[in-house]
C-alpha cells in the first residue's frame, strides 16, 4: 500500500492550501476545544469546501458528546472520522460513518487487542502516551512496540520530522 499524508490541525485557509500543494492526501479538523488548533464548525464547513478533489476531509473528536458529532456532521461534509479519546468500538461506529482510532502507545498497549476490539475501524493512529493528553504532543514513540502483522493499517503520528520520515515509513510501513 502506498504512504499517505495526513496533515492534522487546520484552522486557516492559506494552511490548507500550503498542505494540498505540498501533496496532502488528508486534511484533520480538530472538533477538541482544549486543543490549540480547535476548529469551529463554520470554520471547518468553509474549510472542506475549499479542499481540491481527490483530498480527504477527517474531522477528530476527543471523547464529544454524540450530540454534538451528529451536529458536525450535519454541517461539515467528513470523509472519515478521527477519534482520539476514550470512545469504545460502539461509540466510534454509532455514527455510520468510516473511522479510524487514535491509540497512545506505551510499553502497556496491546495493539493486537486494540485492533480486535475496533474491528469496524478503517485502521489505527498510533500516537505518543503523555499522560493527560489526548494526542497531538509531537512526542515520538518507540516504533518498536507495534507488533509484526497488526491486522490493520496503521496511521503513524508523532515526532515525525524531515529527518526521521524515512525511517518511519521503511521501518513501521505506514
Amino acid at each position: 500500500m502506498a504512504v499517505r499524508v495526513k496533515i492534522c490541525g487546520i484552522t486557516r485557509l492559506q494552511d490548507l492550501h500550503a498542505a494540498c500543494d505540498a501533496g496532502a492526501d488528508a486534511l484533520g479538523f480538530v472538533f477538541y476545544e482544549k486543543s490549540p488548533r480547535h476548529v469551529t464548525i463554520e470554520a471547518a464547513a468553509a474549510l472542506v469546501r475549499a479542499l481540491p478533489p481527490f483530498v480527504q476531509s477527517v474531522g477528530l473528536f476527543v471523547n464529544a458528546d454524540p450530540a454534538f458529532v451528529e451536529n458536525v456532521l450535519d454541517v461539515v461534509p467528513l470523509d472519515l472520522l478521527q477519534f482520539h479519546g476514550d470512545e469504545t468500538a460502539t461509540d466510534c461506529a454509532r455514527y455510520g460513518r468510516p473511522y479510524i482510532k487514535a491509540v497512545r502507545v506505551n510499553r502497556d498497549t496491546d495493539l493486537l487487542k486494540c485492533a480486535a476490539d475496533f474491528d469496524a475501524a478503517r485502521g489505527l493512529l498510533l500516537d505518543a502516551f503523555v499522560p493527560g493528553v489526548p494526542g497531538g504532543t509531537g512526542e515520538r514513540f518507540d516504533w518498536n512496540l507495534i507488533p509484526s502483522g497488526l491486522p490493520k493499517p496503521v496511521i503513524l503520528s508523532g515526532g515525525l520530522a524531515p529527518d526521521n520520515v524515512a525511517e518511519a515509513v521503511e521501518r513501521v510501513h505506514p
